[in-house]
């Protein structure tokens, strides 16, 4: 076993000032940057009263958006009732960093961990899910500020540059050698790169899922906020949804909740509320982009298993932002989604630390924006789906915080289950196969400890796996993105 070694970004932690983090933080909202703009489309009415509909989707994320989207342009005719607890996209779709994959199963390492078989299919099918998003984009014409460039994967430690080297294609994953990524991003923590320019795409979250939602009520789809579904029955030929305000009759549902209290109890345990964190700067001076480059708007990452992403952001007065997120994925005890969880000072600061670390020409800048939001995390670490009511409900949840294009897919294969026909998407064994349950607390809390404290070790060790991540990875249980 190689000797463990602090990593570059634990060393920032002891290295960089806390002052300076501390006032950089000082003014921020503890507000959602892509949420916090006038151009919020205005509330949608609640349900009053009881309802009929063919279709009923619950859950107003990306997932109940692109159900509702999708359902309609199979079949106009299709009378159909989407109900969102809070506001549209004001959870997971309005809180990420924008980064939308072409992988269905959370990179290509994870799905060939656990389903090797069709790891390769599902590749392709990624690709073209994330082709279709877009067509969709432009056939509607959602301004969701996207940008084609890809992603910049970046070695911090000298044993990841092999990674990288080993990925590298020539092609559409271009190695960066020392100088050349160097080039591209003016910062000395980066020893090289693989660029990615074909797999991912950068989107405002916000305005993707407002867009969607204008098409929606375009295509005629019945929307209403701040109406909480209760409870669901079978009343025969039909499915009956309580909710906090009436009472809705569906020939079809589709549950796209994600990270809340399913309205199947035997889903209770098959994901757990992980929360990530992110910080927005303010606009950068001519000099302070200067300073950094970066001038192609493509994501960053680095190989860290608690890793980062970053990205620019040009917001609606033209000017450059940063945004700073990951690392810190924090599961509370008892595993109840609660307010106060949705900040974390400490994540916060190291966040900062982390920020300076890797760009030192920008210390002395401002974040104006900290936020966090909760994810909804399942054992295999990508989406499971489900039926229920001979047929008449299909459920999709645990993107595990990559959700933003595979959601697409996700209610693909939904509407794919409700239709009652076998498709190459329903006979998937990602679609048949369910991820393990996690365990009840307090063992759920002592396992995800352990885990993340194995994975940090694994960081300091040039990457090696220990036994616990080896004895979970052979239970199914293991993650490799």
């Amino acid at each position: 076993m190689p000797r463990s070694t602090p990593t570059f970004f634990e060393n920032a932690e002891r290295t960089i000032d806390p002052a300076l983090c501390a006032a950089s933080l000082k003014d921020a909202k503890r507000d959602v940057y892509w949420l916090d703009t006038p151009n919020r489309p205005g509330a949608l009415p609640p349900l009053l009263g009881d309802a009929t509909c063919d279709l009923l989707v619950v859950g107003g994320g990306y997932t109940g958006l692109w159900t509702a989207l999708q359902a309609k342009e199979r079949n106009p005719d299709t009378d159909v009732v989407l109900i969102e607890a809070g506001r549209v996209a004001s959870e997971a779709s309005g809180r990420n960093g924008g980064f939308c994959e072409a992988s269905l199963v959370h990179g290509e390492s994870n799905g060939e961990q656990h389903l090797p078989k069709e790891n390769e299919r599902l590749t392709e099918l990624g690709l073209e899910n994330l082709a279709e998003l877009i067509d969709t984009l432009e056939r509607y014409g959602i301004d969701c500020d996207l940008f084609e460039s890809g992603t910049v994967a970046v070695s911090t430690e000298p044993h990841q540059d092999a990674w990288l080297r080993e990925a590298g294609n020539g092609k559409d994953m271009k190695y960066l050698d020392t100088e050349t990524v160097r080039g591209m991003i003016k910062s000395d923590a980066f020893i090289s790169g693989l660029w990615s320019t074909a797999d991912t795409v950068l989107v405002n979250p916000a305005k993707l899922a407002w867009g969607l939602l204008e098409a929606c009520l375009k295509l005629g789809v019945r929307m209403h906020e701040q109406t909480t579904a209760t409870d669901i029955s079978d009343s025969g030929h039909h499915v009956t949804v309580e909710t906090s305000r009436g009472k809705i009759r569906a020939g079809q549902v589709a549950l796209a909740t994600n990270a809340f209290t399913p309205l199947l109890k035997r889903h209770s345990l098959m994901t757990v509320p992980v929360y990530d964190y992110a910080l927005v700067t303010e606009p950068l001076t001519a000099q302070q982009r200067e300073a950094i480059g970066w001038d192609t708007p493509h994501g960053l990452t680095d190989l860290h298993n608690r890793f980062h992403y970053s990205r620019p952001i040009i917001d609606e007065n033209g000017n450059w932002r940063i945004l700073y997120g990951g690392f810190d994925a924090l599961y509370h005890f008892g595993g109840k989604i609660k307010p106060e969880h949705y900040h974390s000072e400490a994540t916060y600061s190291r966040l900062a630390a982390h920020f300076f670390a890797a760009f030192p020409a920008l210390a002395g800048l401002k974040f104006s924006h900290a936020w966090g939001g909760v994810i909804d995390t399942s054992s295999r670490f990508f989406a499971f789906f489900d039926t229920a009511y001979k047929g008449k409900v299909a459920s999709c949840a645990g993107f595990t915080g990559l959700g933003v294009g595979a959601s697409r897919f996700g209610a693909r294969v939904m509407l794919d289950l409700l239709s009652g026909e076998k498709t190459e998407i329903t006979e998937l064994e990602m679609v048949r196969k369910k991820p393990l349950p996690f365990p009840p607390e307090p063992i759920a809390w002592v396992g995800v400890q352990a885990m993340t404290t194995a994975l940090a070790r694994a960081d300091r060790r040039e990457g090696k796996r220990g036994l616990l991540l080896k004895t979970m990875d052979a239970i199914g249980m293991g993650f490799d993105s």
